[in-house]
C-alpha cells in the first residue's frame, strides 16, 4: 500500500515560535536549526527551516549524471524536522520487535529493510506518538537538508579528499556499515547523509522528473516502478555526492539500503534539550 505524501499543518504555536528559534540559532543567513527534539524513542531530530536552494548539478560546475538535469531552484515552504542519524538497528527493534539487518550491531544503521518496510515502521512509530507527522523526506526535501546551503559537489566543498571525514564509504568502510554519528555532521547537524547507507525517499523515480517538477515543494511523479534513495553507502565512492539519484523496487531489500525520518509539523510534545541517549559499544 502506498502512502501518500502531504505536509501536516503547523499550528499557530510552532510558526509563532518559529522567529524566535531562528533568532537563537545565530547561524549565518539564518539557514540554521532552531534547536534539536528527542521524540519518546530517544530518536534524536534536527529542526530544517523552510527556504530555497538549486537541486540537481550543473555539468559544467559539478561532477553530473544525466538524471540530476537540469539544476534547477526549488522552495521547500515549511519547515520540518528531520533524524539526525539514519534509524538504527537499536530503534528498529524497539518499534518492530526484530532486526532484519545483516551487519549487526545496536548503533549502526539498520538495513535490508524495504521502502515498504521502512513505512511499515513509520505506522507504528506513528500509533505510538500518536501522530500522523512521521515520514520519509521527499527527494527534495532530503538534498535540501543535505546540502545544508551549499552548491558544492558535496556539503562541504568539491573536493573528493574530503569525503572520508564526513561519510563510510567504499575507500575506508572495510565493505560495511559503521555506527551511526561517527563522522562529522553536515552544517546543519546532520550525520551519515552521504554514505553509510542509502536512505529512502518518499518519491516514485523518473530520471526526467526535473525537466517537469515543479518549482514548490515537489513530490515526485504520481507513479512508477522505483522508489528515490539518496546518501549513497558504504559500497559506493564516486556517487556520494549531494545531487545524485539511486533508485531501487519498494519492496527491493538491501545490505546497503536504509532510512532517516522526517517529522512534519509540530513535534508531538517537546521534550528535554537533546543529549546522547543511545549508547555506544553495540556496533563493532
Amino acid at each position: 500500500m502506498f502512502k501518500k505524501l502531504s505536509f501536516t499543518p503547523l499550528s499557530l504555536a510552532f510558526l509563532a515560535a518559529l522567529p524566535l528559534a531562528l533568532a537563537l540559532t545565530g547561524a549565518p543567513g539564518g539557514a540554521a536549526r532552531a534547536g534539536d527534539w528527542v521524540n519518546s524513542l530517544g530518536m534524536e531530530f534536527v529542526f530544517i527551516p523552510a527556504g530555497s536552494f538549486v537541486m540537481g548539478s550543473d555539468p559544467a560546475f559539478n561532477s553530473s549524471w544525466p538524471d540530476e538535469t537540469p539544476a534547477r531552484k526549488v522552495e521547500i515552504a515549511a519547515p520540518f524536522y528531520l533524524g539526525k542519524y539514519p534509524v538504527t538497528q537499536r530503534e528498529w527493534k524497539a518499534i518492530m520487535g526484530d532486526n532484519p539487518s545483516f551487519f549487526q550491531g545496536d548503533d549502526r544503521p539498520v538495513e535490508m529493510v524495504s521502502w515498504d518496510d521502512a513505512n511499515s515502521f513509520i505506522d507504528r512509530l506513528n500509533q505510538r506518538e500518536k501522530t500522523q507527522g512521521y515520514r520519509l523526506p521527499t527527494e527534495a526535501e532530503w538534498e535540501y537538508s543535505a546540502r545544508a546551503g551549499s552548491s558544492s559537489d558535496y556539503f562541504y566543498g568539491d573536493s573528493p579528499l574530503l569525503l572520508s571525514q564526513y561519510a563510510w564509504h567504499m575507500g575506508n568502510s572495510d565493505e560495511k556499515t559503521h555506527p551511526v554519528g561517527e563522522k562529522d555532521p553536515n552544517p546543519w547537524g546532520l550525520h551519515d547523509v552521504l554514505g553509510n547507507v542509502w536512505e529512502w525517499t518518499g518519491d516514485w523515480y523518473d530520471a526526467n522528473y526535473y525537466q517537469k517538477g515543479p518549482a514548490r515543494d515537489p513530490l515526485g511523479p504520481a507513479s512508477g516502478s522505483s522508489r528515490v534513495r539518496r546518501g549513497c553507502s558504504w559500497d559506493f565512492t564516486v556517487l556520494c555526492v549531494s545531487a545524485n539519484r539511486g533508485s531501487g523496487p519498494p519492496h527491493n531489500r538491501r545490505n546497503d539500503n536504509g532510512f532517516r525520518l522526517l517529522l512534519a509539523g509540530e513535534p508531538p510534545s517537546l521534550l528535554r534539550e537533546p543529549k546522547r541517549l543511545r549508547s555506544r559499544g553495540g556496533g563493532s
